[in-house]
């Protein structure tokens, strides 16, 4: 497996092990309290990972499936445009710039701790083995088409490191909120 593809692996770990110690400790009373109305709780922040990310999985799965079947291979190192270095940049923590969501990606009101956070675990596992999919193809060539929209369209290999800034975005703000004051303390 090419060095970017394992990096991929490495930062999928480490976002789980982030997401559990993030929640260790907590009932779904703190999990679920918003600073304010119009923020998100931790509940949301990591539901809507779940939710943007299982989303995406079939689009990785398209994109995977037609570079097979194109013979798209490949060893890296891989580069990608300015679009999609901006578009991941955007996506880095810590947050510069608020961006309102997109409905289909909307988390629930409330969640619980048993539920979301193995939801996550799963979720993040099913991204690992498209990662691992991926292994041999031109992550250049190979293209992704947005759930969102189909003009937005992003090389393999920059939307898996789309979707990884996007899931350390979303653990950075759920951090934010534990560090409120008036956060419910055990």
């Amino acid at each position: 497996m090419n060095e970017e593809l394992q990096d991929c692996l490495r930062q999928i770990e480490a976002v789980q092990r982030d997401a559990q110690a993030l929640v260790a400790g907590l009932s779904d009373a703190p999990f679920n309290w918003r600073p304010e109305p119009g923020r998100w709780s931790v509940a949301q922040c990591l539901d809507h990972l779940n939710v943007a990310t299982a989303k995406t999985l079939p689009a990785f799965d398209r994109a995977i499936r037609d570079a097979r079947s194109r013979r798209l291979v490949a060893p890296g190192p891989f580069r990608y445009g300015w679009f999609a270095n901006w578009m991941v940049r955007s996506m880095e923590p810590p947050v510069k710039r608020r961006m309102r969501t997109v409905k289909i990606f909307t988390p629930a009101p409330e969640g619980s701790v048993a539920e979301v956070v193995p939801e996550f675990l799963r979720v993040c596992d099913q991204l690992a083995e498209r990662v691992r999919r991926a292994d041999g193809l031109d992550l250049t060539r190979a293209r992704v088409v947005s759930p969102v929209t189909r003009l937005l369209r992003m090389p393999l290999g920059a939307y898996f490191a789309f979707i990884l800034a996007h899931e350390r975005r979303h653990l950075w703000q759920a951090r934010q909120v534990r560090e409120t004051a008036g956060f419910p303390r055990a």
